[in-house]
């Protein structure tokens, strides 16, 4: 087998053309396998996918009631699914009879709602016998979506939600309901607001291909390159410059993407051969590029699909969303930062020359423009505009700021020059390609969201929610009196104890729960998962409701690069050539301090502080010195975690100070008072221990 990095020259690394091709595997193997068509077939995609692009922002900036716009959202998926995800891989770049007869099911199935009006919806609790088989076929239309579009896990999971909704009567307490029959599921899940076209679908219809096409026009008018090249520039010339740069990039890259393997796919291919002459190994090196990716989904102004469904669910502005993540999102960058240091000196890097061809100041003055609508979302929800229309107008500003250099304008010049014929210009640009990707990137999350409406609608109907959630503090109040008893062996534990141990055990099940669930499936599914069936077990012991599901969605987003499979870190590992379970190990490494601070915000209300108390309402009655004592707390609790796992602070540690540092910083996460002294004391203690050492070394 070839490898999978060639080494043309002692100091130049080559990422193969096999590296490539796998590392597209890994993005097929999350955004799905996709046809690649020719002639009028490919012309007739291309023009439904910009005239989807165009109906959404259209109904970004008119008025589309709800209903119509959810049901013709999921026909449009639906069309465009069926015609650019095969039934099986061996069958692609061809559309066949059956993809046909799907993609026009679908559309009937979708007419006959949006026919039907007001009766339709009033007749669902009996439903009559073409609502029932138009809604079977669609729910079989849907789940078939998202196997084509995401793979098996999702449809599999959807079906055991469904066989749980009929079963009910035949199932063991305490999972025992009254069950309900196709009838009453189908005019759920297919006849109201409830089901299919719910929350999830309403988010995708409303904001994500929004964000989606938003993201489209920044890739082609260049403000991705411009965001790798001013990494480049700014972070060159140390030992610590090749890190940097990954850090810094996946930042910039990741607000505009919201899309962890394509960030880590993009940045590996620019950035891996840097990374490598500067001394970092294969599995390393995957690793930071992974945890740089992973950085694309918690990152403002855009962050992943599931922030959006955050919002919807709480009720709350997109613009308090971005304000909790705020802090978090420092703290994930900080930690990142400080692995890159360690690194430094732990792996001896050394010095590499950037030569980008130009200075920092010639690619700002340049192409400084690109930064400009991301400004722009923020400036217009503040101005008090919804995030719809916020990411609406943001579109128009690059869309008009591209024109500013004529290697970023969506429009050739030609057409203003009037040379040639216009429409063919028009149709050969890359506005109008942007359009077609912005349609065609949102694909896989929306028949995720559609599918999971499935999943919700069952919750709904059943009140699976709270069943769940009562069986797990169920479990977390046993382990809790077993703790204290153990722990304080002769002594009456009090109420408040027993309550904190049993939220602590709480906590560390559903950080398990959404981590084994978001293995399985994508974040965004992960997140409505377990939004609708553990969020509520935090909630009834008293963690605000924001804070609760701002952890699921964290760890939702964990399950990125989490043993024993994740995408990001195999995609990594593809193009560096190292081993794809060390990458992910390596990538785990990298993100771990970051991930412990979300136990935080829910284990004391002093934590809350790190998302800016969750709106900024409570933000304007808050203490600003208790949000910066949380603040210096949670970033002392990262260093002491990032030195214990990479197993160096000033110089490498040995088994007792590793020790030191991995308890420091666990003891620094929990926000109270008492264990921020011990934590400061161990950390201390740490730091005394290896300059005494590092003293008698030079004697």
């Amino acid at each position: 087998m070839a490898e999978q990095v060639e080494k043309r020259a002692a100091n130049e690394v080559v990422i193969s053309e096999e590296a490539l091709e796998k590392a597209e595997h890994y993005i097929e193997a999350e955004e799905g396998v996709q046809n690649r068509l020719t002639g009028w077939l490919d012309i007739f995609v291309r023009a439904v996918a910009v005239l989807m692009s165009l109906f959404h922002l259209y109904s970004a900036y008119a008025i589309v009631p709800t209903q119509e716009l959810r049901m013709i959202h999921v026909g449009f998926v639906l069309l465009l699914t069926f015609l650019l995800f095969p039934i099986a891989r061996q069958l692609r770049n061809r559309v066949y009879w059956w993809d046909w007869s799907c993609a026009i099911l679908g559309l009937v199935a979708i007419g006959y709602g949006l026919a039907g009006g007001d009766d339709f919806i009033d007749r669902n609790t009996i439903p009559n016998q073409w609502d029932m088989v138009f809604g079977v076929i669609l729910v079989v239309l849907v789940l078939e979506a998202a196997r084509r579009s995401t793979g098996w896990i999702m449809p599999v999971v959807c079906l055991g939600f469904i066989a749980y909704a009929m079963a009910g009567p035949y199932l063991p307490p305490p999972w025992t309901h009254r069950g309900y029959d196709i009838s009453r599921l189908t005019g759920h899940m297919y006849m109201t607001l409830e089901g299919i076209f719910g929350v999830a679908v309403d988010v995708s219809s409303s904001l994500i291909i929004l964000f989606t096409i938003y993201g489209a026009f920044l890739q082609y008018s260049g403000a991705g390159k411009f965001f790798i090249d001013f990494s480049f520039a700014a972070m060159g010339g140390k030992p610590t410059g090749a890190g940097r740069t990954i850090v810094l990039a996946s930042f910039l890259l990741g607000g505009p993407s919201g899309s962890g393997v394509a960030t880590t796919v993009t940045l590996g291919t620019v950035a891996y051969p840097m990374l490598a002459k500067a001394g970092y190994g294969k599995d390393a090196a995957g690793g930071l590029l992974a945890a740089g990716g992973l950085g694309a989904i918690i990152s403002p102004p855009v962050l992943g699909a599931a922030a959006f469904l955050i919002a919807e669910f709480l009720k709350i502005s997109y613009l308090d969303v971005i304000l909790m993540a705020t802090i978090p999102t420092c703290l994930y960058y900080f930690a990142l930062f400080l692995m890159v240091e360690l690194d430094a000196r732990k792996f001896g890097m050394r010095n590499i020359p950037f030569d980008r061809g130009e200075t920092l100041w010639q690619i700002t003055r340049q192409f400084w423009f690109h930064s400009l609508s991301l400004v722009a979302i923020i400036a217009f929800m503040l101005m008090g505009f919804s995030p719809a229309l916020s990411v609406f107008w943001a579109t128009v500003t690059a869309f008009v700021v591209s024109f500013l250099h004529p290697d970023s304008a969506l429009f050739s010049y030609d057409l203003f020059r009037g040379k040639g014929v216009i429409w063919r210009h028009l149709l050969q640009s890359k506005f109008v390609k942007a359009l077609e990707a912005g349609s065609i990137g949102v694909l896989n999350v929306a028949a995720t969201c559609a599918a999971a409406g499935l999943i919700v609608g069952v919750v709904s109907l059943t009140g699976l929610g709270l069943r769940f959630s009562a069986i797990v503090i169920q479990y977390a109040e046993s382990g809790s009196r077993a703790i204290v008893d153990i722990l304080a062996i002769g002594v009456t534990p009090t109420p408040a104890l027993l309550h904190d141990v049993k939220l602590l055990l709480t906590a560390i099940l559903t950080s398990l729960i959404v981590w084994i669930v978001g293995l399985a499936v994508p974040v965004t599914a992960s997140y409505i998962i377990c939004a609708v069936i553990a969020a509520p077990a935090l909630i009834l012991l008293g963690v605000q409701d924001f804070a609760a599901h701002m952890f699921i969605f964290y760890y939702a987003v964990l399950s990125e690069v989490s043993p024993p499979t994740a995408l990001s870190p195999f995609a990594a590992a593809a193009i560096t050539g190292g081993d794809p379970y060390k990458t992910t190990l390596q990538s785990w490494k990298y993100t771990l301090p970051a991930f412990l601070v979300p136990f935080m915000f829910v284990l004391d209300p002093a934590g809350l502080g790190l998302l800016l108390m969750g709106s900024f309402k409570n933000l304007a009655a808050a203490s600003v010195v208790d949000i910066l004592i949380v603040c210096v707390t949670a970033m002392f609790g990262i260093a002491a975690l990032a030195g214990g796992m990479q197993g160096w602070l000033f110089r490498k540690t040995t088994g007792l100070e590793r020790g030191l540092l991995i308890v420091a910083g666990l003891f620094l996460v929990y926000p109270r008072a008492a264990f921020d002294y011990i934590g400061f004391a161990l950390f201390g203690l740490a730091i005394i221990i290896q300059y005494r050492r590092q003293r008698l070394t030079r004697r």
